[in-house]
């Protein structure tokens, strides 16, 4: 009977460690559960990847269709002052010629998705944007745009290396192209570009007051003066007939990026200050009556526009800065979506 015991026992003690074993080898298996979450997460980082690939593409194809109907296309708010300029004109004379040549100008460019001007100028990107907004990604997307613009003829080749001359043909280096951020409430990116040629950037100009040579004090009516006084010594030198962005105040630089700054409003907004709505039309008003007319050839138009801005500045200082912009007044922008493409278009 003890024998049977035992063998009894032995057996029991097998099965014990064949279910010890089986339970034992189970175990193991659970550690191929990850693989399973491995294979589903895989086709959502490939998705994000090109999702990410295609915003990437859509922004540059966006940025470069800115950049051709900018350096094409007047917007609809120069146009009309234009238009409306050219019906003032006496009939016969040199003025409504030279008026009628821009005319052609710009309906020519715009049938052939043309430069209007051989002189694509500076460029100029103001990008307003929300929090969190990757400033460092956009530029890199914009020196791309603008390379590939340059390569299609939307721009010329048109930056020049200040101490060797040398033209990478490009449009990119060194403050090439010019990108202002502004961060604003909004939850999108609008994307304003400004193309200024380099004949209405030579007659800026920025005075001190007070002028003691004409007279002009620290008050609007010297600020008057000293605007009237540029817009002289411009004559036909800035393409006219042109468009004024003023800044009264701020430093020598401030007051010079906000005086282009202005040139960003439309030409039929009305100025929020009363004081300075008063002056942009008399300033207007009283160049239109100095006979310099459209590029200096006499005539009814001299300027097109005047936009005034103002900063504080220091007790020491009292600048006017003074920044001019020919008729082929090229700027534009546009309000992106959430995948970059053009949502809409802003002027």
């Amino acid at each position: 009977m003890a024998v049977k015991k035992k063998s009894a026992i032995k057996k029991t003690a097998k099965k014990a460690a064949k279910k010890t074993v089986k339970k034992v080898t189970k175990k193991p298996v659970k550690t191929t559960a990850p693989k399973k979450n491995i294979k589903k997460t895989a086709p959502k980082a490939k998705k994000a990847v090109a999702k990410a690939v295609n915003t990437q593409k859509s922004l540059e194809v966006s940025l470069i269709e800115l950049i051709k109907q900018t350096s094409a296309v007047l917007p609809d708010d120069v146009q009309k002052v234009i238009l409306e300029a050219l019906e003032r004109e006496e009939k016969n004379t040199t003025a409504e010629y030279a008026m009628n040549i821009i005319k052609a100008n710009i309906e020519l460019a715009k049938k052939k998705s043309q430069p209007l001007c051989q002189d694509t100028g500076t460029i100029l990107f103001y990008i307003d944007h929300p929090v969190n907004f990757d400033q460092n990604k956009f530029t890199a997307q914009i020196k791309k745009a603008v390379v590939k613009a340059t390569e299609l003829g939307y721009l010329r080749q048109n930056s020049v290396d200040s101490l060797t001359g040398e033209n990478s043909g490009m449009n990119v280096g060194p403050g090439h192209p010019s990108i202002h951020y502004h961060q604003h409430n909004k939850k999108t990116v609008e994307v304003k570009l400004m193309l200024k040629g380099g004949g209405c950037e030579n007659v800026g100009a920025q005075y001190s007051l007070p002028e003691t040579r004409m007279e002009a004090g620290r008050d609007l009516n010297g600020v008057r003066k000293v605007i009237l006084d540029a817009v002289h010594k411009a004559q036909g030198k800035g393409c006219g007939p042109g468009v004024l962005g003023i800044c009264i105040g701020g430093d020598r630089g401030a007051g010079y990026i906000e005086s282009k700054e202005q040139l960003l409003r439309k030409l039929d907004d009305k100025n929020s200050i009363p004081e300075l709505a008063l002056l942009e039309q008399e300033i207007v008003e009283t160049s239109n009556k100095l006979g310099i007319g459209p590029m200096g050839f006499g005539g009814k138009t001299t300027l097109l526009g005047c936009k005034i801005g103002v900063l504080n500045r220091l007790p020491a200082s009292f600048f006017v800065s003074i920044s001019y912009m020919c008729w082929a007044f090229r700027r534009q922008g546009v309000e992106l979506g959430s995948n970059n493409q053009i949502k809409k278009w802003l002027y």
